[in-house]
């Protein structure tokens, strides 16, 4: 394989707000653009510090092109580069493409060149921001959990996302704050390669795109904070494949939180801080925070299914993927079953169908979906406390895998799994202030 992936120097227009980066591939060509809202400080924009995160994002965005091919050679001959960096970059086209490596069988770890000048500078000079947040939103539980925890915190944000859809905007017409939403426009070549013959198709690190893309955000219109909603189950692997452990939520996993973390910060001197709310907590957890405020109840959604790069093309629940099965399981154990019903719009417990993919969820079957779910152990132990729970314990599925979680698992373990999950961790980077402020409230 002699192919090379070429990322050349982005360029950003401040009279038009529009950033274009292109990427070349095997003799083709490709250019995406990103189109910022009005407000742009234009003398952001001349800035070491904008400049430098411009091109990082080049980088990061191309993730997308890469995959076609997969080559081993990556080159960025116009980038400048220092060690932290190189470093980054490798671990995004590497970890952060783990599930894309395993399921299209790709062997790429350790095996991936970067060519890019040497930037000897370790970090830049440091950008003034004002103390302002920008809280992504991705429609969901999670980010409507941090939504409720920094209000009754007193922490005022600004909702943040890249092409907005369905719940997303729903969610933010709830929230009643003017949001930053930017518009990414991939290259249409690229995507309808990705269907031909002789071309990979997979997933990409999302959150680590749209992470970088916030970040110019931060710059562009003057916030110091980015504050994510990822939990600490995401840092959970699904497979293990050509020497480590592949998952698919390495780029909402902690250890790449304290890698961007650290890029982000050095890249502005110090000056933005990047950290998850929620990653204290378990997806079970999140499910009890949730239950806390009932106004987004018609507008969420987490189902991946029935929202896809184009749109909403369904319900807000398809009730049939592993996440909607996931979600629906966490819930039930903290939530008043009319409630949950009316949100799903039926019981996704009660419909034998579905017993396999909660067999896996709880690691009695095959493997832990490539989803964004939580841990094995955690939902096996949120189906367990449904066998005891009065609403929900003749539910077809939960009468047909009880006899074999005990078997597998055993009562005590189960038990003192659910009572973990319900235990905050301390392993996060949340400001200290804040997070005595949101561990006072979240009880």
């Amino acid at each position: 394989m002699n192919e090379q992936f070429l990322i050349e120097r982005p360029a950003f227009d401040p009279a038009t707000g529009r950033a274009r980066f292109s990427y070349g591939l095997g003799g083709l060509h490709f250019v995406e653009t990103l189109d910022f809202p009005v407000g742009i400080d234009a003398a952001a924009t001349k800035s070491p510090n904008f400049l430098k995160l411009l091109d990082l994002t080049a980088i990061v965005l191309g993730v997308s092109y890469f995959k076609l091919k997969a080559p081993l050679a990556i080159a960025a001959p116009q980038i400048a580069l220092n060690q932290a960096e190189r470093a980054f970059v490798i671990d995004v086209y590497e970890n952060g493409l783990g599930e894309f490596y395993a399921r299209n069988n790709l062997l790429r770890f350790g095996k991936l060149t970067l060519a890019a000048p040497h930037d000897s500078a370790e970090k830049q000079p440091r950008v003034a921001l004002p103390d302002r947040t920008l809280l992504p939103i991705g429609g969901g539980k999670d980010s409507l959990v941090s939504v409720d925890l920094l209000t009754h915190t007193g922490v005022a944000f600004t909702p943040f996302a890249v092409n907005p859809k369905g719940p997303i905007l729903t969610s933010v017409d709830k929230i009643g704050t003017p949001p930053v939403y930017v518009t990414r426009r991939l290259d249409p070549e690229m995507i309808a390669l990705g269907s031909q013959p002789g071309y990979y198709n997979g997933h990409v690190p999302s959150t680590a795109i749209n992470s970088m893309i916030a970040a110019l955000c931060a710059l562009l219109y003057g916030y110091n904070q980015i504050v994510l909603s990822n939990e600490r189950s995401a840092s959970e692997g699904n497979v293990e494949f050509d020497g480590r452990q592949t998952n698919h939520q390495y780029s909402k996993s902690l250890g790449f939180e304290r890698l961007i973390a650290g890029i982000l910060g050095d890249a502005t001197g110090g000056a933005l801080t990047y950290f998850s709310l929620l990653r204290p907590y378990s997806e079970a957890r999140i499910a009890s925070l949730f239950t806390h405020e009932s106004k987004f109840d018609k507008v969420f959604s987490s189902c991946n299914r029935n929202f896809r790069l184009t749109g909403n093309d369904g319900p807000l629940w398809c009730g049939e993927c592993p996440k909607c099965h996931f979600v629906f399981l966490i819930f039930a154990p903290f939530m008043a079953k009319d409630r949950l019903l009316a949100i799903f719009g039926k019981d996704l417990l009660d419909n034998p169908a579905h017993e396999a993919s909660f067999r896996e969820l709880a690691g009695l079957a095959g493997q832990k979906p490539w989803e964004c779910v939580g841990e094995i152990l955690e939902a096996a132990a949120c189906l367990y406390t449904l066998t005891r729970h009065a609403d929900w314990h003749e539910a077809a599925v939960v009468r047909a895998v009880k006899a074999d979680l005990l078997a597998q698992y055993g009562e005590p373990k189960l038990q003192a799994a659910m009572a973990e999950c319900l235990t905050d961790s301390h392993d996060h980077h949340i400001p200290p202030a804040l997070a005595a402020k949101v561990a006072a409230y979240a009880v």
